[in-house]
């Protein structure tokens, strides 16, 4: 990777992200599914959503988005993913719970020629775990992000971690996913992944807002 004072060795290269072979999957970010959401504060969710699908769109890796039934009270999808990722691709279905039992889904994975599935989604403990566990099963890497995905209660989460986890699927949150697809700041876009940080992490902004009135002030 370019930016890096020494490329990693080939083992500890796979130990990472590589937005090289990387699909985002968001599925089933419902507004009316949100209603049920518990587990996390619903506008965080919605905010982590956002920004997952930002880094995706900023590191050029595809995104597949999905419904089980968006015209029923499950509702449909956030409408800000369109304007936070342009280029996804949006797969409709024909009311399988899980996107894997879809074919048009599958094909569409399939078609990146890509093998690691970065997964987030509403429900946590249904529309990503099960085809995360059917796409583990398929010979697929797959990544659960937790801070973008919802369940309607904490013990929901709990259950679901636990059996991911035992599954071999990786649990990670939205900045783990925007670190590891950046690997270094020096790059010629740090100034759009340092806008990201300030859009995930309230805090940071502030930080890098105090920053730079501190590095202006220091001129006079």
């Amino acid at each position: 990777m370019q930016g890096l004072s020494r490329q990693p060795s080939e083992a500890a290269s796979q130990v990472l992200l590589d937005p090289d072979d990387t699909v985002l999957l968001l599925l089933d970010h419902q507004t009316g599914l949100f209603q049920t959401v518990k587990d996390i504060p619903v506008a965080e969710l919605r905010a982590n959503t956002v920004v997952l699908a930002k880094v995706a769109e900023h590191a050029k890796a595809p995104i597949i988005t999905t419904a089980s039934e968006p015209n029923g009270p499950n509702g449909p999808l956030m409408p800000e993913l369109a304007t936070a990722a342009p280029s996804a691709k949006y797969v409709a279905r024909k009311g399988e719970v899980s996107a894997w039992d879809n074919a048009d889904f599958v094909k569409a994975v399939e078609a990146t020629g890509r093998k690691t599935l970065v997964m987030a989604g509403v429900w946590t403990s249904v529309c990503v775990t099960f085809p995360a566990l059917q796409a583990k099963a398929d010979g697929y890497k797959v990544y659960a992000v937790i801070d973008a995905s919802g369940d309607p209660s904490e013990m929901a989460s709990r259950t679901t971690l636990a059996r991911l986890t035992q599954a071999g699927i990786i649990p990670v949150t939205t900045n783990v996913v925007m670190g590891e697809f950046q690997r270094t700041w020096n790059r010629p876009d740090a100034a759009q992944w340092g806008a990201l940080y300030n859009e995930l992490v309230p805090n940071y902004r502030a930080a890098s807002e105090s920053y730079q009135r501190a590095q202006e002030a220091a001129k006079y």
